[in-house]
């Protein structure tokens, strides 16, 4: 049986969670931001034995978070939450649904194959530690081709890009842009909804000089604006630079509902 989890099902849950990868996993610390989105979905035989969590934003359906009982897996239990994530989404008339494997994970992405996702893009997890730098040239982009930036990264969410988000990032100033020689680079800032001090962007690399600007940029933004944890996003391979980590590879998986 699948229905909505509550707050009674957070400590079974987290019982099989906890040794999810080998540095451990994040549902804990999201747990209760999901059960108050809702949609937060659970599998149970008596007992609970997985979850998903879904997110819809206007014409896209956003799966994250599926994980399953050890005890349990080979079941296809992870495509029916999944199934049952979609299904609401056709309910609320999404086009489209994604999710984000890790590239390894192999049996995660065959399952989402069997459920008739293809690789839409490929993406590259950065790590930037926060530093004072004075070395960069960048203005704050006032006018973004929305034709050539179709998503930006909210929380680990790859959610569409739309005129009222863009008309928002424009008066924030959360839009960067460095233009060297004719080339530049484009960085789209957010701040983590689960985690604190943590700034999330989603950068699109034009050349390694324009990237190279941001990246110093955003290490002082990160001093200046308290930030303990700089976390980039980007199709592209990054230049090397001081304190940059390239962390992990995912696959942004999508299907049509329609």
């Amino acid at each position: 049986m699948i229905r909505e989890a509550n707050s009674l099902d957070k400590i079974p849950i987290l019982k099989f969670c906890k040794d999810t990868f080998s540095w451990g996993d994040y549902v804990d610390q999201v747990w209760d931001s999901w059960l108050s989105e809702g949609n937060l979905f659970l599998s149970e035989k008596q007992f609970p034995v997985g979850i998903c969590h879904a997110f819809y934003s206007k014409d896209q359906t956003w799966i994250e978070g599926i994980r399953i009982d050890p005890n349990f897996r080979r079941q296809k239990i992870a495509s029916e939450l999944v199934k049952h994530a979609e299904s609401i989404g056709k309910e609320k008339d999404t086009s489209f649904s994604f999710m984000l494997i890790d590239t390894e994970n192999t049996s995660s992405i065959n399952m989402a194959n069997s459920l008739d996702y293809d690789i839409f893009q490929t993406w590259n997890f950065y790590s930037l530690m926060p530093k004072r730098n004075s070395n960069y040239d960048i203005h704050f982009e006032k006018s973004l081709n929305r034709q050539l930036y179709t998503h930006y990264v909210k929380s680990w969410r790859w959610l569409p890009v739309d005129d009222a988000t863009l008309s928002t990032f424009y008066k924030q100033n959360k839009i960067i842009k460095s233009n060297v020689d004719g080339k530049y680079s484009i960085a789209i800032l957010t701040d983590s909804e689960h985690f604190d001090n943590t700034l999330i962007v989603t950068l699109f690399s034009g050349s390694q000089n324009t990237t190279l600007q941001i990246i110093s940029f955003l290490q002082n933004y990160g001093i200046e604006k308290n930030y303990e944890r700089i976390q980039i996003l980007t199709k592209e391979q990054l230049p090397l630079f001081d304190s940059l980590e390239r962390r992990i590879s995912f696959r942004l998986m999508k299907k049509s509902l329609a």
